[in-house]
C-alpha cells in the first residue's frame, strides 16, 4: 500500500475551534472506518502552545491514488471547512524491531 503523511492546519477565525469541535464525532467515526479498512494507522490533534487543537497529523495507507483521492473528498474536516490547508506528502513507515 502507498503511505501518506497528511499535516493539516485548522482555519483561524474566532469560530474555527467552536466549529472543530462540533465536526469532531464525524471526523473520528471517520478514523474508524479508515482502520477497520487497514488504512489508517496513526493520527492526531497538534495543539498550540495553550494546549488547544489547531490542526491534525494522519499517516494513512491506500491502495490507489483513487482511494485517497475519495478519502480527501469525504473527509468531514475537509467538506466542512476545519482544515484551511491539507498538505499530502508520500511517506514510508519505518518498520523496527
Amino acid at each position: 500500500m502507498n503511505q501518506y503523511l497528511i499535516t493539516a492546519y485548522d482555519y483561524t477565525d474566532e469560530g474555527a475551534l467552536d466549529r472543530r469541535m462540533g465536526v469532531r464525532p464525524h471526523h473520528l467515526d471517520g478514523a474508524v472506518t479508515l482502520k477497520a479498512g487497514g488504512n489508517y494507522i496513526l493520527g492526531g490533534a497538534m495543539l498550540n502552545d495553550e494546549g488547544k487543537m489547531i490542526g491534525s497529523v494522519m499517516v494513512l495507507q491506500f491502495e490507489t491514488e483513487e482511494g485517497l483521492e475519495a478519502w480527501k473528498q469525504s473527509e468531514p474536516y475537509i467538506t466542512q471547512k476545519i482544515w484551511e490547508t491539507v498538505d499530502v506528502k508520500p511517506f514510508k513507515v519505518a518498520q523496527v524491531s
